[in-house]
């Protein structure tokens, strides 16, 4: 689907914007036509029906193997400190109080990846594993917000 190439082109840049409701209203309304719905209907059983990635669930995929093929820019816990923790495994959250670096790239893969269920970031080392893995989780959930994802449990 065309839609789905333009809206995935260097989402993580752009994933974290206001216009981001907007572009995920057309992705629903496409579904909808391709599917021959009425505006009414929800759309969270057609994305997991037709195992597409929401808006919200690509730009997490695309923040997560970020993460694994860049795992040389990240620290972990544990490289940070010696203090045995259940979290040695999360990577290190750097502080900072500038909202345009908390939006960004790292900042955000760091807090997506932190997020993850510990089955799938005990394969985050093998980049084929961890990408069906996250495939499957998202395809599972098909979150339609960011919010939906850190509220998941």
């Amino acid at each position: 689907m065309l839609l789905h190439s333009a809206m995935s082109y260097r989402i993580i840049f752009w994933g974290n914007s206001l216009h981001c409701s907007t572009i995920f209203s057309m992705q629903k309304k496409a579904i909808r036509i391709k599917e021959g719905c009425g505006n009414t209907v929800l759309c969270r059983h057609l994305f997991k029906k037709l195992k597409m990635l929401t808006l919200a669930s690509q730009c997490l995929l695309s923040f997560l193997m970020f993460v694994i093929q860049n795992k040389n820019l990240f620290v972990t816990n544990i490289e940070n400190h010696n203090v045995d923790t259940r979290k040695l495994i999360n990577l290190y959250l750097p502080q900072t109080n500038l909202t345009i670096y908390q939006k960004g790239a790292y900042y955000s893969g760091i807090k997506i990846f932190n997020n993850l269920p510990m089955e799938i970031k005990n394969v985050a080392d093998n980049f084929k594993k961890s990408e069906i893995a996250l495939k499957q989780f998202l395809y599972t959930y098909s979150f339609c917000i960011l919010e939906e994802y850190f509220n998941q449990s």
